[in-house]
């Protein structure tokens, strides 16, 4: 009887973060362990139905990069990184659209639809609702920043009471245009900014940034962002996810939140308990 009574607390706990995001549109990166560890897919499908069971809106963007280059090593074509992003030759192009689009995104949303959600795959060539130019071509190739999102296009699935799960290829500008690889972590970034959301998470690998010593640092401002960079504490894989963070709350997001997508329900820790997990970055 004990145990009841505890779980039954618990829910009570959450009662506030559920009023407080009711309605309101979430947005998670999914990628590293929680992408490819078959538990932690389950957790995660689990975690996400929750939201939407309780009234939120989940949005979720995914990565694919190991996936990628799994593929591209049994093709035998080249790929290399400059500055931890990749180089997208338009032969890489085509293997990373098929990944991201055509496995992983399809992937995921049967994965969601199997545990009774209502999610629908889409890429920003949908519509062209993410449109992007050349980071910088003759460095990175196909690699591009991202130059507009059409919001409407996720907000009309929404209220459809669809799940959107974004694959980060972006539309170019120029008619017949292969398209742009896209950074997943800055993809999410300017969906959650464009659409409104009131909170986005980067599931990774680790606890959160961590310091020297290894330990979490649980809060940090761009003040504290930019000092840590500098002093290279901040460095490799996490600098994309902190200027994602920074990218979104500047663009309006509440909340940024980079948490370790290898504990189970680690979402719901985060958004449903008054601790939290990981770690929040703010102005």
């Amino acid at each position: 009887m004990q145990k009841k009574i505890e779980t039954v607390k618990t829910l009570l706990d959450a009662i506030p973060f559920i009023k407080t995001y009711n309605k309101e549109i979430v947005v998670i990166k999914y990628g590293g362990s929680a992408q490819t560890s078959p538990q932690l897919k389950e957790k995660f499908a689990e975690d996400i139905l929750l939201m939407y069971l309780i009234g939120m809106r989940p949005v979720v963007v995914h990565g694919g990069g190991h996936k990628i280059t799994e593929m591209l090593d049994a093709l035998n074509i080249d790929t290399k990184f400059i500055d931890g992003q990749r180089v997208t030759t338009k032969e890489v192009m085509r293997i990373a659209e098929m990944i991201l689009s055509g496995e992983i995104n399809k992937e995921i949303v049967s994965l969601l639809n199997s545990y009774g959600a209502k999610a629908i795959g889409v890429s920003g060539k949908d519509a062209h609702f993410i449109t992007a130019k050349a980071k910088d071509f003759a460095k990175w190739g196909l690699t591009g920043n991202i130059t507009n999102v059409k919001p409407e296009v996720i907000k009309n699935l929404i209220a459809e009471k669809f799940i959107p799960v974004i694959a980060p290829i972006a539309a170019g500008e120029e008619l017949g245009h292969p398209g742009f690889n896209i950074n997943a972590d800055l993809c999410a970034s300017y969906v959650a900014k464009a659409i409104g959301a009131k909170k986005i998470i980067f599931l990774t690998d680790t606890a959160g940034v961590l310091n020297n010593d290894k330990e979490l640092l649980r809060t940090l401002s761009k003040k504290d962002v930019d000092t840590l960079k500098a002093d290279g504490t901040i460095h490799g894989g996490m600098v994309p996810k902190v200027d994602a963070c920074l990218e979104a709350i500047e663009g309006g997001v509440e909340k940024a939140h980079i948490i370790d997508g290898r504990v189970e329900h680690s979402m719901l820790l985060e958004i449903l308990t008054s601790e939290g997990v990981g770690t929040q970055i703010s102005l």
